[in-house]
């Protein structure tokens, strides 16, 4: 009975975790790669980061999309392409067992590349216009094939395109990648499971912390709170994070 209430992480990550959660979701996202990077940051092994990554995309987006109900201002002629290519992708990309030195260079890389965008300040196209069908199926694709072999969900690339390009409305942004990284983490989680692999023990633990971490997260959006000082310091955490990985993979 006792072994129910073991510590299986250590709680200073657990604490990261919900911080991550925290300023992940006060912006709409699930927060995946400040889980990745946290997790990377204490030296969790690739077979565990990933299905817990998706996990507490899960768990995260799906509170965000009960609390806020972004389906009432969603554009859906721009959300179900990129969903509906997304998802299987997703799936695939969860089902592809990946060596553990290409998944520290691979999530690296992605942990550097969400680090940038949050140094750069998306400015917002003046005009609204859909994409292109092909686009925007090429681009779902590619983030949820990404998503699935991951564990990042692929919000935090996908907002400031919709932005940058004028596709949907700042709200209509938020909507998009709460949907998004769901679906993405659906799919990808799934993908891992009937494969097969290994469900990482304890990972119950980071669920709570991160569901307790969004909750906060949630009020904040609630009442429009920002920080730019955050931001960057988020990216300098996923900075560190991406080094320590590619670092880890290399020596």
């Amino acid at each position: 009975m006792a072994a129910l209430f073991f510590l299986a992480y250590d709680y200073w990550l657990l604490i990261a975790i919900l911080a991550m959660a925290v300023l992940y979701s006060s912006v709409g996202h699930g927060g995946a790669s400040g889980y990745l990077a946290a997790m990377a940051l204490w030296g969790l092994a690739p077979e565990t980061m990933r299905p817990a990554a998706l996990a507490m995309n899960i768990v995260v987006t799906c509170w965000l999309l009960y609390r806020f109900k972004p389906y009432q201002i969603m554009p859906y002629k721009l959300f179900w392409p990129l969903v509906l290519a997304s998802t299987p992708l997703a799936f695939i990309g969860g089902m592809i067992s990946i060596d553990a030195l290409a998944y520290r260079v691979l999530v690296g890389g992605l942990l550097l590349l969400a680090a940038v965008r949050m140094l750069v300040v998306t400015k917002l196209a003046g005009v609204i216009q859909a994409p292109e069908l092909k686009i925007t199926l090429l681009l779902g694709a590619a983030l949820g094939f990404a998503a699935g072999l991951t564990g990042i969900g692929g919000g935090v690339f996908l907002s400031p395109l919709l932005l940058i390009f004028g596709w949907c409305s700042m709200r209509q942004s938020t909507a998009v990648a709460a949907g998004f990284i769901l679906l993405n983490s659906l799919g990808g989680l799934a993908g891992y499971l009937v494969s097969d692999q290994s469900w990482p023990m304890g990972t119950g633990w980071l669920l709570i912390a991160a569901f307790i971490g969004c909750l906060v997260g949630a009020e904040l959006a609630s009442h429009r709170a920002s920080s730019l000082t955050l931001q960057k310091l988020l990216a300098l955490v996923l900075a560190i994070a991406s080094v320590k990985m590619v670092f880890t993979a290399l020596v």
